[in-house]
């Protein structure tokens, strides 16, 4: 089969702990990637890139970033979209104030803003933990939407109280506003989140995800083994700060064009959440896996009558989208709670061990 393993020896502790233990799991990558990167953008319409495939990748990065406090670090979190808004206003001022700044490092620089929100917010997390630690979260995403709201220094006074994503070139090509390509938004979306991937699974393989998981796994226990935990509590917080607000400028400057605070509330929150739990808590793929599901699934269904020229409403459609989808979940969580990566994981084991049982 196309996973057999026979003749890929490992002589070594490294190389049985590599990224890669398995060869075609680099050919599959190899594959994805070159879909991403070639495929996709030589064949994908602009409502595609619009409505596909810079959201799903906007929504897995920030997926991503509660995945890295939730999954690997066990801390509870209902403020992601308010800490994704901060990644948005913060990118907004700072290409508004320094309109010379290189959009990407505005884009990337936002997400220091976000981190410090999220340490600040974060620091309950030392004495409470569970459902109390997710009760403060979801204080500070009532406080910092209220805050979008409030502050009009924020939105540089408009009279909408909106955030106007102005047109800002790179090397001559428009990235940002109304005259932006979307496959120009796609490209630069993509390689963002390429390579804050690369960063996360780094982080996360390595000392410092090791030092998350044990707290994640029994804080107490972690503190007894010296693990300081202070410092992986509040590393995990101002980690995926970071990642959510790169993921929230991302959101406002590559997808949506323009927002009001409204768009950083809590149904942003919950519906981040609920990519991360059903793609995987602990899992980098789960957040892709996930975000195909919850944001690209329901676009597919509305489409699809439409397509094949089925005479049915467009209410009608939707409240069938929302059945289905809402189907799957239930029935993805009841088979296997540990998310739509498990599944994979599963399929990836028997594959390996094919033709014998397992």
């Amino acid at each position: 089969m196309l996973y057999r393993t026979a003749g890929q020896f490992k002589t070594s502790y490294a190389a049985d702990h590599a990224l890669f233990p398995v060869r075609q799991d680099a050919w599959l990558l190899g594959v994805i990637l070159l879909f991403a990167f070639v495929i996709f953008p030589l064949t994908a319409s602009e409502f595609t890139f619009k409505a596909l495939l810079t959201p799903v990748l906007v929504y897995s990065l920030a997926a991503l970033g509660l995945n890295i406090l939730t999954g690997y670090a066990g801390q509870l979190s209902l403020g992601t979209g308010a800490f994704m808004g901060v990644g948005a206003y913060a990118c907004f001022k700072l290409i508004t104030i320094f309109p010379e700044m290189n959009v990407l490092v505005a884009i990337l620089a936002s997400g220091f803003f976000s981190a410090a929100v999220g340490v600040a917010f974060g620091l309950p997390s030392l004495r409470i933990k569970g459902f109390y630690l997710a009760i403060a979260t979801l204080a500070a995403q009532f406080f910092l939407v209220w805050l979008f709201e409030k502050w009009a220094w924020l939105c540089n006074y408009s009279s909408s109280g909106s955030i106007q994503v102005p047109t800002v070139e790179m090397f001559g090509t428009p990235v940002f506003g109304p005259n932006a390509l979307a496959i120009v938004q796609y490209y630069f979306v993509l390689g963002v989140v390429a390579l804050i991937t690369i960063a996360a699974i780094n982080i996360t393989r390595g000392r410092i995800g090791r030092m998350w998981k044990a707290v994640r796994d029994m804080d107490i226990a972690a503190e007894l083994v010296g693990i300081n935990l202070m410092k992986a509590k509040l590393s995990a917080f101002a980690v995926s700060s970071y990642v959510v607000g790169v993921a929230g400028a991302l959101f406002v400057f590559l997808w949506r064009g323009a927002a009001e605070p409204v768009a950083f509330d809590i149904a942003l929150s919950f519906r981040v959440l609920f990519i991360a739990i059903i793609g995987g808590l602990g899992s980098v793929l789960g957040n892709f896996l996930g975000a195909i599901l919850i944001v690209a699934l329901p676009v597919i269904l509305n489409t699809l009558p439409a397509t094949f020229g089925i005479p049915i409403s467009s209410a009608m459609v939707e409240h069938l989208n929302t059945m289905i989808v809402g189907a799957l979940i239930i029935a993805i969580l009841v088979i296997e709670p540990h998310g739509l990566a498990r599944f994979w994981q599963i399929i990836r084991e028997k594959l390996i061990m094919w033709p014998f049982p397992h």
